[in-house]
């Protein structure tokens, strides 16, 4: 009999999830692409790159708001059990609250490994090419997509400038390279423009001049094409706002190790990329509590009213970890404390809310 229910339960669960899923994501899409139409048919932009960048933004769109989904989605099947007097029939006949939670704890494993796999790898990608194509087709100009003045000390004796750089054609302008002794100036490159070979994997600079200074001296070396190694990645050379967006976990976690050597002020923003990886599976443990003790009583305005009420704790929430996100990535905050903080606090009214719903 309890496998029965668990299994009605579960199947319940897991399809209203993807049917919640299946309509909200085309909604997206449709407002997405109402919005940015315009742009897209203005700078004839490739049919396969648009199917492209609508299917990094369906898997984009489902990781932001994948507990908000999901939270909708326990409270609309639990309220219409709970209308249906499934759920008193089911407490009537001996199953503890406990045990009926059971197939739903199930199903948060299920979806929390799914949420655990899109935000360590898909999600990543995703956010690659979503970034990309917004950068280069849809801002008012190319320019919008490079990064501008960046001066990054890449080791303890070396430090780069670059005015601006495209990643989409891999090249920098106005580059120079100081290489310190302490604090004495011993050479320094500059070139008009320094562009990533991916074949050779080296760079090429244009326009080289290298300066070096002795005691008494300078020795001044110039050509027109040069090609060399350098000690740092292109990635130093990225846009830093979603750069962390892209990379997958093991990638994330050697980024952020090197950033913090070169003393990097973009680390709160990284590591709270980095924490939200793990504190979204958790959330989803979190949810379904909330949403099974909020749904699973009956009541006199039915399911619009554990809607309204779901509705109004999803936003609470989305609204508790964006705050606390920006906090984190804008100040000394620490990321590890804003990104749980939400789980916690949440965490404690699902514990207060299940222990009235077994009451």
């Amino acid at each position: 009999m309890l496998k029965i229910l668990d299994w009605y339960i579960l199947k319940r669960y897991l399809f209203t999830f993807l049917m919640m899923l299946l309509l909200f994501i085309p909604i997206g899409i449709t407002v997405n692409l109402a919005e940015k139409i315009g742009k897209i048919l203005e700078k004839e932009v490739p049919f396969p790159a648009v199917a492209k960048y609508y299917l990094d933004f369906t898997i984009y769109f489902a990781n932001l708001l994948f507990p908000l989904f999901l939270f909708l989605s326990v409270i609309w099947f639990t309220s219409k059990l709970a209308n249906n007097t499934e759920i008193t029939a089911i407490l009537s006949s001996g199953v503890s609250f406990s045990r009926f939670l059971k197939p739903y704890m199930i199903g948060s494993t299920i979806v929390a490994g799914f949420a655990l796999l899109l935000g360590l790898y898909l999600a990543p990608m995703a956010s690659k090419g979503f970034n990309q194509f917004k950068y280069q087709y849809l801002k008012g100009n190319r320019k919008a997509f490079e990064t501008q003045d960046i001066y990054r000390q890449i080791n303890d004796n070396d430090f780069i400038y670059v005015s601006r750089f495209d990643p989409n054609a891999k090249r920098g302008f106005k580059f120079t390279l100081e290489h310190f002794d302490g604090n004495k100036l011993e050479y320094k490159i500059s070139a008009d423009n320094i562009t990533y070979i991916d074949r050779d994997t080296t760079y090429r600079l244009i326009n080289y001049t290298k300066r070096i200074f002795n005691e008494n001296s300078e020795i001044i070396e110039t050509t027109r094409r040069f090609d060399t190694l350098f000690s740092f990645d292109l990635e130093d050379l990225t846009p830093v706002e979603y750069i962390a967006e892209t990379f997958q976990y093991g990638e994330l976690n050697r980024f952020i190790e090197k950033e913090k050597k070169r003393g990097s002020s973009n680390i709160g923003r990284y590591e709270v990329v980095k924490y939200k990886k793990w504190s979204l599976p958790v959330s989803v443990y979190i949810l379904t509590i909330i949403a099974v003790a909020v749904s699973s009583i009956k009541r006199r305005g039915g399911m619009g009213v554990n809607l309204a009420f779901g509705i109004t704790i999803a936003m609470v929430y989305v609204f508790f970890d964006k705050v606390f996100g920006v906090m984190a990535e804008q100040s000394d905050f620490p990321p590890l404390v804003a990104v749980w903080f939400p789980n916690v606090i949440f965490g404690i009214i699902a514990i207060y809310l299940l222990y009235n719903a077994k009451r």
